[in-house]
């Protein structure tokens, strides 16, 4: 069995920055270990796997398919960047015309459209509430040591906590923190966390609005390069802060990539980013 293969990453239009995520092509759908195990091959954050839903269907004609996401370790409910490298892969490798594209996925039925060098991916938006903090106090003092947390932030959707650092910091202090994300897992005590996001707020000479990094090691992946989506939380939390719809935004991973994010008035968000698909190949199995 011979399985087409992509690499492109996402979030940016240079290789080697942005997050790299594989894309695979299925004529049918691969039992979960298999594709489990094509996803540990790959080695990336994250493995998308985009399916025929019908005998019929065609990767250049059809607009609508299924689409699974894998870490090397677990199956995600949601991955922002691997879709967009879905679409990527769709629109301009396999050269398919639709205007718009569908994903039946486990996040529901997402869809992405090409706005000139951009790919927009509309997405669930996520609201985080106020957390307590002395229940999270040990996780966020391994994730940030003694610096001046402003804010703390829980979303039980995505199990993602928001952690906003002090809006004194600038963004090399976000960028420089060193972090042992290994260690949330012990420190994490309330048995509901699966995502760490530290963000910081964009100053007011600096074109970007916010910042953020990602750290997930309970999916098996230490730091994710740029994430698609927790800025559905991460564009829920700012649009109120800043009392803003539109927003630009950056993750500082070491890799780093450009989000362009917009409020809906039908309560979902539009996360746009442009993309290099870098590997093109086959899987033999």
């Amino acid at each position: 069995m011979r399985i087409p293969v992509f690499t492109v990453d996402a979030f940016s239009n240079r290789p080697f920055s942005g997050n790299p995520a594989a894309v695979c092509l299925l004529e049918n759908d691969l039992g979960d270990d298999l594709q489990q195990k094509i996803a540990a091959e790959m080695n990336l954050s994250e493995t998308a796997f985009v399916r025929k839903l019908h005998p019929g269907d065609d990767f250049t004609k059809s607009s609508r398919f299924g689409l699974r996401w894998f870490t090397p370790a677990v199956e995600v409910p949601l991955c922002g960047h691997a879709t967009l490298a879905s679409a990527a892969v769709l629109f301009h490798a396999q050269k398919n015309k639709n205007s718009v594209l569908s994903f039946v996925t486990l996040s529901g039925e997402l869809k992405a459209r090409q706005v000139e060098d951009n790919i927009v991916l509309d997405l669930p938006l996520y609201v985080a509430h106020p957390q307590v903090l002395h229940e999270v106090e040990e996780l966020i003092k391994a994730a940030v040591g003694d610096l001046i947390v402003q804010d703390v932030r829980f979303s039980p959707d995505t199990k993602n906590l928001l952690v906003r650092l002090s809006d004194t910091y600038k963004r090399s202090v976000l960028e420089e923190l060193q972090v042992n994300a290994q260690g949330f897992v012990s420190a994490e005590k309330t048995g509901k966390v699966e995502g760490l996001i530290l963000t910081l707020k964009g100053g007011s000479t600096e074109k970007h609005d916010f910042y953020s990094r990602y750290f997930t090691p309970w999916w098996g992946v230490l730091e994710d390069p740029v994430t698609g989506s927790t800025h559905a939380i991460l564009g829920s939390y700012w649009s109120e802060q800043l009392g803003k719809k539109e927003m630009l935004a950056f993750q500082c991973s070491r890799r780093g990539g450009e989000l362009k994010i917009s409020l809906r008035t039908d309560g979902r968000i539009d996360i746009a980013g442009q993309f290099a698909i870098v590997v093109k190949g086959n899987l033999t199995l």
